[in-house]
């Protein structure tokens, strides 16, 4: 199975190869591997570690604190030092780059997690390559390794957050075994994983599995979220040649955590249950048609009714005139917005409101058309 959306999470241990530095040969190796696959048309989005690694580099010298707000001086010192690291090793390759700081916080809200699900989308229609890191600067409980797990969580977040058809974790381990490999040659790598039991958990609870910051627990954490959204998720060894590129074409290396479910009938199942939807948006002949048979974004200019009360990042039903109900999507303005910019062209929004967020009442990716 080739895999088209990807999300690949690159871990300090991988980056640093376990020293206190960035190794530019092995971020150079990966960097080439993305690159390739950005020929080949694949959507790729970066979940990357390394910034305290990169701003304890910088600052070499200076005296080690092991407190939480020492962590962040070097993540901040860092961080700019790992996205121009990024600059340069991509720019051999002609390929933009972007950076997006998020902590959970950013993604539990409506409005943030529609804001970055639009910007991460849309760089990616515009043929960048997003480096994602948790914001160590603000997010206390990640830096303390108390949430997250060196962005494996994080990594799986996004996966959802994008509809990815794929999530790479990248380690410094082949992937999830049956015991210790160093220590027990009987030891065997687990090939395919279709339910994360307590059998397991166990397993990657064990010491011997764990490597980095995160560990192999976090890693299976990570997998059981991003399988339950209908991404397949694999852990492999990042050191292994050419091991993105082998992975996103669905060679078989490393532990392959099977998705659960369909990704669009998970996706839909949750848009069209009904239960989260807020209110209603009634669209004319010429949207419907553009919905169901093009689709088109909903612009506006075709909405000509609009009920109940919600609040930009709702999900809300789409029907046409006749009543009959079309589809649902995530709004991209509240009721009150909307009231006021239904019928109108896109280029009048922000006349009308004072404020804008796009062209478009709801974005074709977010919108589930019956």
């Amino acid at each position: 199975m080739s895999y088209h959306r990807i999300v690949v999470k690159f871990g300090t241990t991988l980056l640093t190869s376990g020293t206190g530095h960035l190794d530019l040969p092995v971020m150079a190796n990966l960097v080439r591997q993305v690159a390739q696959l950005h020929r080949q048309g694949k959507e790729i989005i970066i979940v990357s570690s390394g910034a305290i690694a990169a701003g304890r580099q910088k600052l070499r010298g200076i005296p080690e604190h092991k407190s939480t707000p020492f962590k962040q001086v070097l993540a901040s010192v860092g961080q700019s030092h790992l996205m121009h690291t990024y600059e340069e090793l991509f720019s051999r390759y002609d390929i933009t780059i972007a950076q997006a700081l998020l902590t959970k916080r950013d993604l539990s809200g409506r409005a943030g997690y529609l804001n970055t699900r639009n910007t991460l989308l849309a760089l990616t229609e515009l043929d960048a390559i997003c480096i994602v890191n948790e914001n160590d600067v603000v997010a206390l409980d990640e830096i303390e390794e108390l949430k997250f797990g060196d962005n494996d969580n994080l990594s799986a977040m996004v996966a959802n957050l994008v509809d990815a058809d794929l999530l790479i974790l990248l380690t410094d381990i082949r992937g999830l075994y049956t015991a210790d490999p160093h220590c027990n040659p009987e030891a065997q790598l687990i090939r395919r994983v279709d339910r994360i039991d307590a059998r397991i958990k166990r397993l990657a609870s064990n010491a011997a599995n764990r490597q980095g910051t995160g560990g192999m627990i976090t890693k299976i954490e990570a997998a059981k979220l991003a399988t339950s959204s209908g991404v397949d998720v694999i852990i492999t060894d990042g050191r292994e040649p050419d091991a993105v590129v082998k992975t996103s074409n669905g060679e078989e290396i490393g532990t392959l955590f099977s998705a659960r479910v369909n990704k669009m009938e998970s996706r839909k199942r949750w848009m069209l249950s009904g239960l989260a939807s807020k209110g209603k948006i009634v669209v004319d002949k010429g949207a419907a048609l553009a919905l169901k048979e093009q689709n088109k974004s909903l612009l506006p200019a075709g909405v000509v009714e609009v009920n109940g009360n919600f609040q930009r990042g709702d999900i809300v039903d789409i029907a046409n005139k006749e009543g009959e109900h079309i589809g649902c999507g995530i709004s991209n303005y509240g009721s009150a917005d909307m009231a006021v910019i239904k019928g109108a062209h896109s280029d009048r929004i922000l006349s009308l409101l004072g404020h804008g967020y796009g062209d478009e009442v709801i974005h074709r990716n977010n919108m589930v058309i019956l």
